[in-house]
């Protein structure tokens, strides 16, 4: 469709940059991610990380553990790879079963190999507008923003979703542009009246089809950061009739993530280089 953001164009190109980059590398950068029992988003992401990782030439390495792994093993793991001269980057793939404590284990993470940018460190870097990690999926909305010449300075943006990988840290990197952010969640008593007067809406629910045509005004621009898997298909949080009414779409499946996984495999670049 034309009004559509082509996020899976501009990850190709940055595939290209990063694989001319990691050329110049002496020692081969490594990446490890960690999973946690079994989910199928996860693994999907998982998946799609560890292809884009042998394309460029980085060296994967995928630890799984299974639901009822002491969380102690998994932290003396995380320990292991922080001490591991030859991992550049770490990464526990979220959501986590809920027995485990996901903010000890994030933060057992050293800072200067969380790819993800969310142990408290970076978060906090993040959030007081310094130089830091930024999560994966934000810089790829971001990115979106950049390529597309979109204005953030003084744009009402809805964001629907305040989860860790995307909504929280976003709402940050947003204000910190000039953007008036207003956040709707799982409380948000009537979320169309928000996303009716946003010029941009960002949704990361994993609600399938939840953002619909009559939830946003004309020429609004949407992004879908989404993801929900329902018999073997992945669909993204906006219904299709939305493409009628906004002036520019970023779907989930063909723009949003692929970007994301481009992000990720650029932020363990910036783990290595900032090693040097």
């Amino acid at each position: 469709m034309s009004n559509e953001m082509n996020g899976k164009e501009i990850s190709l190109n940055i595939e290209n940059e990063l694989k001319q980059s990691i050329k110049g590398c002496i020692i081969r950068p490594s990446v490890a991610v960690i999973q946690i029992g079994d989910n199928e988003i996860s693994e999907m992401f998982i998946k799609l990380k560890e292809e884009l990782c042998i394309r460029v030439g980085v060296y994967f390495r995928y630890h799984k553990f299974e639901e009822d792994t002491p969380e102690l093993t998994i932290i003396n793991k995380i320990k292991e790879l922080n001490n591991d001269d030859y991992v550049n980057g770490i990464m526990i793939q979220l959501p986590l079963p809920e027995k485990y404590n996901e903010k000890r284990l994030l933060n057992t993470i050293i800072n200067s190999k969380d790819v993800d940018g969310l142990t408290d460190i970076n978060i906090g870097r993040l959030i007081s507008g310094r130089k830091t990690i930024v999560p994966s999926c934000v810089l790829s909305i971001m990115t979106l923003f950049q390529e597309y010449n979109i204005e953030l300075k003084g744009k009402e943006v809805v964001i629907v979703g305040k989860g860790k990988l995307v909504g929280r840290s976003l709402i940050n990197v947003l204000i910190n542009e000039g953007a008036t952010v207003t956040v709707c969640h799982s409380k948000t008593v009537d979320i169309k009246k928000h996303t009716c007067c946003a010029d941009i809406v960002i949704s990361a629910t994993g609600v399938k089809g939840l953002i619909t045509d009559d939830m946003i005004k004309k020429d609004a621009i949407v992004i879908d950061a989404g993801c929900y898997i329902e018999d073997g298909k992945v669909y993204g949080d906006i219904d299709n009739s939305v493409y009628k009414k906004a002036s520019l779409v970023a779907n989930s499946i063909d723009s949003v993530m692929p970007l994301t996984i481009a992000m990720f495999l650029k932020n363990t670049l910036l783990c290595y280089n900032n090693k040097k």
